[in-house]
């Protein structure tokens, strides 16, 4: 390593989702089922919305905690959601920005952070960019988030508990039971609860709900790059307990000041643009893939997002698998990216219906190979 390099940063590898990226730039027309955002584009509203800020004049930084009428906009969805909750809000640069302020606000060295195995990969990078330890609960081979595996992994040193759901790579929801009862342990333990909520409102079967309406304490971090198709345009948000979106927005103030601000415009417009119609066509897509691939692999349905996470076939490895799938012309990612096991793959279904096609029907081809 060059002498210059922090060694914080020889504790994780870089993403290797990157690695199939670089992969897919060579092949001639892959089928692609590895991106994990949205096919459909950004509403047309959303961008006059965002060019007449532009064009306005609205191009400077915006207040550290964002522009005042989104911030109020949020803050009033979420005393509707939470009433009686004295929460805060900020608008963050993304909820990967979220993310690491809140890692950098609450994570000491040392630290424990709880969270399930599969995992969205900044988790244990973040985690230990903190100088923090990564306590990784399997949950396999359902993805359920097991209340009683959590608060097994309780030590001394538990800072943080870390649930998503919908999550990312598995698109698994939580049931309410089991986060109710994590957000009881949580409260229990005095031990922070963070809610990756970034696939909110891809929520196929029943209603989103979040531990944070049991957990006045829960830091929740949500925003506009997945429902809205704003995967470029870096605006997030995070509500929580007033001391530490206090502290998460001083260090935003010395590492991202903002979000681009005419961005955050369109995201207020964003506010009053229903995407039901494409949640109900991703919903639909699901269907079709668990119905087309269910009695060739082993998988668990999803309840959200927009993610299946299949075992790969017969006694093959996830990353062996994957580079047959490749050979092949099909772009999927190793769960040995987001996993300590490597057993399974991932797809993402936010592709066209053609795209599905073509990709269902070569898994299954592999599947019988």
């Amino acid at each position: 390593m060059h002498p210059w390099i922090a060694e914080r940063t020889a504790s994780f590898d870089s993403s290797g989702i990157r690695r199939v990226f670089d992969l897919a730039a060579k092949l001639k027309d892959p089928i692609n089922l590895s991106i994990g955002q949205p096919d459909f584009d950004v509403p047309d509203e959303i961008k006059d919305a965002t060019i007449e800020a532009i064009r306005s004049g609205r191009n400077a930084y915006s207040p550290t905690q964002g522009i005042a009428p989104l911030r109020d906009a949020v803050l009033a969805e979420v005393n509707e959601k939470y009433p009686g909750q004295d929460r805060d809000v900020f608008i963050s640069s993304g909820t990967s920005g979220g993310l690491v302020l809140s890692m950098l606000s609450m994570v000491n060295p040392g630290d424990e952070v709880i969270f399930l195995d599969p995992y969205f990969v900044m988790y244990p990078a973040l985690v230990r960019l903190c100088g923090g330890v990564p306590v990784m609960v399997d949950s396999y081979p359902d993805f359920r988030l097991d209340p009683e595996k959590i608060e097994a992994a309780i030590t001394p040193k538990t800072k943080m508990i870390l649930v998503n759901s919908p999550a990312n790579p598995t698109g698994v929801t939580a049931t309410e039971e089991d986060l109710k009862a994590v957000a009881a342990i949580a409260a229990k333990h005095n031990v922070a609860l963070l809610s990756d909520e970034i696939y909110s409102r891809f929520f196929y079967d029943g209603d989103f709900y979040s531990p944070a309406s049991d957990n006045p304490d829960a830091i929740v971090i949500d925003g506009f790059s997945k429902s809205h198709a704003m995967t470029g345009w870096r605006v997030g948000y995070v509500h929580g307990p007033r001391e530490v979106i206090a502290t998460m927005l001083k260090i935003q103030q010395y590492s991202f000041v903002c979000s681009p601000q005419p961005a955050q415009w369109g995201a207020l417009r964003a506010m009053e643009v229903s995407m039901q119609a494409n949640v109900d066509e991703y919903r639909k897509k699901r269907d079709y893939l668990v119905e087309q691939l269910s009695p060739h692999y082993e998988l668990t349905s999803p309840g959200g997002a927009f993610y299946l996470f299949p075992k790969a076939p017969g006694n093959e490895g996830g990353a062996a698998f994957v580079e047959r799938a490749i050979s092949q012309g099909l772009l999927i990612i190793p769960g040995n990216i987001f996993s300590q096991k490597d057993s399974h793959f991932r797809i993402s279904f936010a592709a066209s219906d053609e795209t599905l096609r073509r990709g269902a029907e070569l898994l299954i081809k592999l599947a019988k190979a």
